[in-house]
This record gives C-alpha cells, structure tokens and sequence, in this order.
C-alpha cells in the first residue's frame, strides 16, 4: 500500500510539473482576461486618438496616444500580462493630471493587436512604440518609459537597448520582478521551476544596463510579486535611482497609495529627470 502511495505521489507530481512546461505561455500571458475594450479616454474627458504601430516584424498593434494639454513630457506605457489598454484609463488619467502625454499599446494578441505574444514579440512591441514616438519628433530626452508588471521587464529591456543609442529622460518601473525564473522558483518552491521555465524576462541584469534615472515602485502588500522582487530590482540598478515605497494590492496599490503614489512620480520627474511642470 505504501508503495502504491509513493508511486501515485511520483505520478500527480510529473504530471503537474507536466502541465507547468506544456501550459506555461498561458500561465505568463493572459490576453483572454478582457479582449474587447471597456471604454475610452473621452469616457474621462480626455482627448486621444487611436494609433496603428508597426512593429518589425510586420505586426500591426493597436494603440492609444492621449495628449496632456501643456505636456512636461511623454510617457510611453507598457502594461501587464492581463487585459487590454482600456483597463488602463485610471493610470492614463493619473499620468495625464501629472502633466504627461501617454502613448499605451496593447501588445500582440492582446486587445485589438494582431498575432500572439512571445518575449521576442513584446520586445519588438515595445520598440515599436519608442519608434513612433521618435517618427512623430519627440525628444528622447522628454519620453519617460513605464512598465507595470510583466510590463516593467519589458520596459526595463527596452531602456537597457536604447542605452546604446540614446536615453530617455526617465525609467518607472512598478512592481517589477528579478526575472521569471526566479520569480517562478519563489512562488512555487516544490516546483524544479527554475529549470522548466522557457522564459527570461531578465528585469534584473537589465537595469544593470540602463544609465537615465530610475524609480522602482513597489508595495510591501503585493500578493502576485512580493516586496523583495521590486528591492533586489533597485538594488541591481546604478545611480540615479529612487524606491517609492506604496501599498495595496499588486493590482489596485497605484490606486490605493494616492496622493502618494502620483507625488512621489511628480518629485521624481522633476528632481531626477528635469521634467518641470510648465
């Protein structure tokens, strides 16, 4: 009987570390949390228009440029794993108020956007979104980057790129993970994760690389990326940088925090970044 037991342990084991390497690009992206969109920025009052970006590989991604009416600067915004663009329009209307007009894409298989997501594909997709901001004569040095989530190793991979070409006027990276092996490996420790994930995602060895100043923001209440994930980020990163400690949910703490969480955006544009309100 106990051998029966050990073997039938042995086999639900195999069989969910299984399903961990077949179903993991459904684990990490979530496009089917919300394709059709919820609602406008002129459900807010904003003015926007839709944009149409081109990546390099020839996928077209559906976009929103929503401009502030005296803009200190641009923020290009690259969101989570789940839902689309239109899940975004409280953090739209918080960066819009800080005085920043912000280009948001969907990345591909998300929302609108054509073809399925990939970490090679998000990468273009971002990349896609600078080019358009460059194409349509912004100042490099006027665009801050912003990444949430899964977003925030893209964006930090897209600032660790452009290190060679140019730089931003600023980097934010909100609740940003080490990597997802490591994160992986942290979140389920009975799991060989480390070994079976497929995916890099290597926000820490990109901030390594990035020279415009950095704000990591975090929230010790973070139940999807714990606390420790946004500190080793910051930590890895070089000078200038700042740690805007929030608090609430992963999903709600940029909600949850304010006014703290948009002052804190605000000191650092202006002090680290040299984007001055008008």
């Amino acid at each position: 009987m106990l051998v029966r037991f050990l073997v039938g342990l042995v086999l639900v084991y195999v069989l969910v570390v299984s399903l961990a390497w077949g179903f993991q690009n459904r684990l990490l992206y979530l496009p089917h949390m919300g394709r059709e969109h919820v609602g406008t920025p002129a459900d807010l009052g904003l003015a926007w228009e839709s944009v149409a970006l081109a990546t390099e590989d020839g996928v077209s991604l559906d976009a929103w440029w929503v401009p502030a009416d005296e803009p200190r600067g641009s923020l290009l915004f690259l969101h989570g794993n789940a839902g689309n663009i239109s899940h975004r329009l409280a953090s739209i209307r918080q960066f819009h108020r800080l005085g920043l007009s912000v280009l948001i894409l969907d990345y591909r298989g998300y929302g609108r956007s054509e073809g399925s997501p990939s970490e090679a594909g998000t990468a273009l997709d971002a990349r896609a979104g600078w080019r358009w901001l460059m194409e349509a004569g912004h100042d490099p040095g006027d665009v801050v980057l912003f990444g949430r989530s899964l977003g925030a190793a893209v964006t930090a991979e897209l600032a660790s790129t452009l290190a060679d070409e140019t730089s931003p006027a600023a980097v934010i990276l909100e609740s940003p993970f080490r990597s997802v092996p490591k994160l992986a490996q942290r979140l389920y420790p009975f799991l060989p994760a480390r070994w079976l994930v497929r995916f890099d995602y290597d926000t820490e060895a990109y901030v390594a690389r990035i020279e415009a100043p950095l704000l990591v923001i975090h929230s010790r209440e973070d139940e999807i990326i714990p606390f420790g994930e946004g500190r080793a980020v910051f930590a890895a990163a070089g000078e200038p940088k700042r740690l805007l400690e929030i608090h609430g949910g992963h999903n709600t703490g940029f909600l949850d925090s304010e006014p703290d969480y948009s002052a804190g955006i605000d000191a650092f544009l202006s002090k680290e970044a040299g984007l001055e309100r008008p």
